[in-house]
């Protein structure tokens, strides 16, 4: 039958060499299959970075209380816990494609439901629902990217998530903007369920996963995807026998952890390094923006203009780091990235102790917030889940980054519910002070027990892990 065969197995004629090195259609194929999985990155961007402009607005309908407007936000966190603990199982059961579905089926319940609430109870309800698919998702779309690259793509596919993440958090905090002049802020979650049910009819289309595939024994569909993805069949054939070789790792929980005081090191560094993301700060600059220009003396409309600039700074910064994790280290860029987060903070504590009345006094507060979201969005922001992955050994990978990733939601939910009480109790610039301490505090943390693993293999690092060599070395 003519669609029987296999057009790579033509040897090519002399005269398409050059439109092959165009146009390669095998690559275009994967970047668009990457493109539409990375959506789960823009949407949970969106539905973080939504919030931050219908805060003030939904409170003058409902009037919560300080405590009851901070579950607003940190609703969201509680059920992305939720969904990193489930991620894991529903993944492996159904297979990561209809996880991603089931993520976008839930990313569009959850925005129509806070559109549609009546009642404060209701919206944070249906936060905790946007919050699963978040949860999720963040578990499930970067490890299909992975699954469904190629070695040469693999690295930046999976860094397509974390740059589709700062987009949405851009784009929410753009929709925010047009529509705080409505002074609707039902029309912002209603915003969000557009990309939503685009994310969820892409997704119907996507293949599955080879390596799901193959640990289901279903070899000849793993193999009919890969010979459709790869240029090459040899190569699709050495990637089924490497998928085959690493599944017969014996994947180790509970079990491990109990009896192996050097796996508790690297799932407690894990699980560290995650709280540190969040202690530093970005999180309340990414929920709360409006309200920290409000204390500035921001009018409305300039405390989301203002909060969308910083969320673009986000965006961009966001490059920065993928330019210099394998060129500097992951320590340096740390260290210069808390430098920057604890000045830039003890910075915005002096500003607001002095009351800013004056414009340009407001204006320098706004560039200590950029200057704060490019110092987070270049170091512990991607670079704290680029060590998460390589300090863990491989018959614990997953257990330990699933605490690591628990750890992650249950901090950013005990910071952004935690927040405005702090501001109520300590004044912001008590609070910002706090904060310039801790980013101060993560300096020697991060010299005392994060390695450097720049140019390391994870295979060494494993070795040198479970031979009890002390953390901060492992990379060395």
């Amino acid at each position: 039958m003519v669609d029987e065969v296999d057009p790579r197995s033509v040897s090519p004629g002399t005269g398409d060499d050059d439109d092959a090195s165009f146009f390669d259609p095998t690559k275009f194929k994967i970047l668009v299959i990457g493109g539409v999985a990375a959506l789960a990155g823009l949407m949970s961007g969106i539905d973080i970075g939504v919030v931050s402009g219908a805060l003030d607005l939904f409170s003058r309908e409902f009037h919560p209380s300080t405590l009851a407007l901070s579950w607003v936000v940190s609703a969201m966190m509680a059920g992305a816990a939720l969904g990193s603990v489930s991620a894991s199982k529903l993944a492996q059961k159904v297979g990561r494609k209809r996880a991603l579905i089931c993520g976008a089926a839930v990313f569009v319940i959850g925005a129509l439901g806070c559109f549609l609430s009546w009642s404060v109870a209701s919206m944070i309800s249906f936060r905790v629902v946007m919050g699963y698919a978040i949860g999720l998702s963040a578990f499930t779309a970067p490890l299909y990217l992975s699954e469904i690259a190629s070695e040469d793509t693999r690295g930046a596919m999976i860094s397509t998530y974390q740059l589709m993440l700062t987009i949405g958090i851009f784009v929410a905090f753009l929709a925010d903007a047009y529509f705080s002049y409505r002074g609707s802020w039902r029309s912002m979650f209603a915003f969000a369920a557009f990309p939503a049910t685009l994310f969820l009819i892409g997704v119907l289309f996507l293949p599955y996963s080879p390596h799901w595939l193959v640990m289901k024994g279903r070899h000849k569909e793993a193999r009919r995807i890969l010979l459709d993805l790869r240029d090459d069949p040899l190569e699709a054939a050495k990637e089924i026998q490497a998928i085959r070789q690493q599944l017969e790792t014996k994947q180790e929980g509970w079990a491990l952890l109990k009896r192996n005081s050097n796996f508790r090191r690297s799932v407690l560094l894990g699980i560290g390094l995650q709280a540190m993301q969040q202690l530093a700060g970005i999180n309340i600059v990414m929920f709360y923006a409006p309200k920290i220009l409000q204390a500035a003396h921001f009018d409305t409309h300039a405390q989301v203009w203002c909060t969308a600039i910083i969320g673009l700074v986000n965006m961009l910064a966001t490059f920065v780091a993928v330019g210099l994790v394998d060129r500097w280290g992951r320590k340096p860029i740390l260290y210069v990235g808390f430098a920057v987060m604890a000045l830039t903070m003890g910075a915005l504590a002096a500003l607001l102790h002095e009351g800013m009345a004056e414009q340009a006094s407001q204006m320098i507060a706004v560039f200590v917030l950029m200057v704060f979201c490019a110092g987070h969005a270049m170091s512990a922001g991607p670079l704290m889940w680029v060590l998460c992955a390589e300090i863990q050994p491989i018959q614990g990978r997953n257990f330990g980054m699933s605490a690591s990733t628990l750890m992650n939601w249950l901090a950013n939910m005990g910071v952004s519910v935690s927040f405005l009480p702090l501001m109520e109790a300590f004044g912001a610039s008590g609070t910002f002070w706090l904060l310039a301490v801790l980013n101060f505090i993560f300096i020697g943390l991060t010299y005392l027990y994060v390695p450097e693993t720049k140019g390391m293999s994870l295979a060494k690092i494993e070795e040198r892990l479970m031979s009890g060599v002390k953390l901060r070395k492992l990379g060395r």
